[in-house]
């Protein structure tokens, strides 16, 4: 089902009487990017709080791609920024691949709607032919360089009459279309800044609104498209706070009613620098192909740039995406920039997998992704022990003490995953293995008490400490280097360092019988 919608005229104080307007019956955000390149911690956060309002509002979460600027289009783009939201949990109530009332959704499919609407401005006075040169554009730009002055249009063509205009369209002369700017002395009323005043004409020139190739500017499709697509709140980040007067005066020339607006603080680095595309690190994809989960980048994000209600002292937790759009509120967001903790994003990647582990279903989830993770880690081994239960229990020890579930598979640990195929009892006999099975059976499994009961069997049985430890590991892991031998059968479990241990004893017993046929066939 779409939004109903109806155009209305209304009359409002400061602006230009009969007011035309979509009336919504609901809340509609949009997140237009950019298709420059991979969604980036920035962009996430600018569509997750656009996501999370909506949802709180049970409104509707648009999806709009601004390509108007085709010299920067990168390929495959678009699709890549629909991945990541995806990959994120946001899901696109209108959009390019999903469809809608309003579309089309990507602007270069557009042009005609801004033409037409381009025309009402030409009609009505509020925007002009420009046939400036390029050559004169950049004379301008170096006198005002030379007199160290901001560089701006001098609004030349503004003045000119019908007569000039006609003589100058009939030689098929270039020409651009710009607005006509003009004092706005009413104050932003910013949804999250507050009154912000912003005189746009004190600072520029006239703007281009189509370019000679007939391409709108941002400025004026973004306009355009906010409207008919029935946008009623716009949330982006505060690098455009400075543009929306223009955008307010744009609304004004069409004798439309604009959005309310919100500007989202930086998001910066831990040290206060500003985040950039140039890091490497910032990429969405880098956090997938890293192995954070979702969940754990959408929580880092919020974290940093509040919309929730915190107690002094609480504790960091893990949300999915719909308990955080009950909580969030706009009202809440902070106006200063929001600094990043790498260290956090960790931490939540942590919370999120014992928080999996504690629903049957999740946790069947991970042990099926740890068997495939080992299997591709260890293609050639064919005494892989990837038991269900064993999995569970690595996965308790691990939740707390490593970051991915790849960190899995590293070799150091591989004795988790590899049972050792060509063990010999050396250093202890077959019962002193059986007596240590049983002694072992009802001990309580942690480092120190494990560490224990080895220290007690090895002095009742008068077994030289070191030699005694390397003959465990090795039935263990088959290893000679490793983690203590305590702490790995505290990491394996009771359950698989018994199965192990029974294992050695069974070849060993397979081993002898075998010796002992082929004696008896000499």
């Amino acid at each position: 089902m779409y939004a109903v919608r109806t155009l209305v005229t209304i009359t409002q104080k400061n602006l230009r009487p009969n007011l035309k307007r979509w009336v919504h019956d609901e809340i509609r955000v949009r997140f237009a990017p950019s298709p420059t390149g991979h969604l980036h911690l920035g962009g996430l956060r600018t569509a997750l709080y656009n996501y999370l309002y909506a949802r709180n509002k049970n409104g509707k979460f648009l999806l709009r791609i601004e390509d108007t600027d085709q010299t920067r289009l990168v390929p495959g783009a678009t699709e890549s920024l629909i991945e990541d939201m995806q990959w994120a949990g946001i899901e696109i109530d209108e959009g390019p691949e999903v469809g809608g009332a309003f579309g089309p959704y990507v602007q270069s499919e557009r042009v005609d709607i801004y033409l037409k609407a381009v025309h009402e401005l030409l009609e009505n006075g509020t925007a002009y032919r420009c046939f400036c040169t390029e050559r004169r554009l950049e004379l301008l730009r170096k006198e005002a360089m030379r007199t160290r002055q901001v560089p701006r249009y001098d609004n030349k063509c503004r003045y000119l009459t019908p007569q000039q205009i006609a003589v100058l369209l009939a030689k098929n002369t270039p020409y651009c279309i710009r607005f006509q700017l003009e004092t706005h002395d009413e104050p932003l009323q910013d949804l999250i800044y507050g009154p912000v005043k912003h005189d746009v004409s004190e600072n520029e020139g006239d703007p281009v609104i189509i370019k000679t190739d007939q391409f709108p500017t941002y400025h004026f499709a973004n306009v355009v498209d906010d409207h008919m697509m029935g946008v009623t709140h716009v949330f982006r980040g505060v690098e455009w706070q400075i543009s929306t007067t223009k955008h307010l005066l744009l609304y004004k020339a069409f004798c439309w009613q604009p959005p309310r607006y919100g500007h989202l603080p930086l998001l910066v680095n831990a040290d206060g620098t500003k985040l950039s595309k140039r890091q490497g690190d910032i990429g969405i994809r880098h956090f997938r192909d890293k192995g954070y989960f979702p969940e754990a980048v959408i929580n880092y994000v919020v974290s940093a740039g509040g919309g929730f209600e915190h107690t002094l002292g609480e504790k960091h937790q893990i949300y999915t995406l719909n308990e955080l759009a009950e909580k969030f509120s706009m009202e809440r967001v902070n106006s200063h920039p929001s600094r990043l903790n790498p260290d956090l994003l960790n931490h939540f990647n942590q919370l999120h997998i014992l928080k999996m582990l504690e629903s049957p279903t999740d946790t069947q989830y991970l042990v099926r992704r740890v068997q495939a993770m080992v299997k591709q880690a260890y293609p050639k081994e064919q005494n892989l022990d990837l038991d269900d239960h064993h999995i569970e229990n690595v996965l308790m020890w691990a939740a707390k003490r490593l970051t991915f579930l790849q960190d899995l598979t590293d070799s150091k640990l591989s004795f988790l995953w590899v049972r050792p195929n060509d063990f010999k009892l050396k250093y202890i006999t077959h019962e002193q293995m059986q007596s240590l099975i049983e002694h072992l059976a009802c001990a309580e499994f942690t480092k120190d008490k494990i560490n224990e009961k080895l220290t007690e069997f090895a002095d009742k049985n008068q077994l030289k400490f070191p030699t005694f430890m390397k003959t465990l590991r090795s039935a263990l892991s088959g290893l000679k280097e490793g983690p203590g031998v305590a702490e790995m059968m505290d990491i394996l479990g009771s359950e698989a360092v018994l199965q192990r241990l029974k294992s050695c004893i069974n070849k060993q017993g397979d081993q002898a019988d075998q010796k002992q046929q082929r004696n008896n066939e000499i």
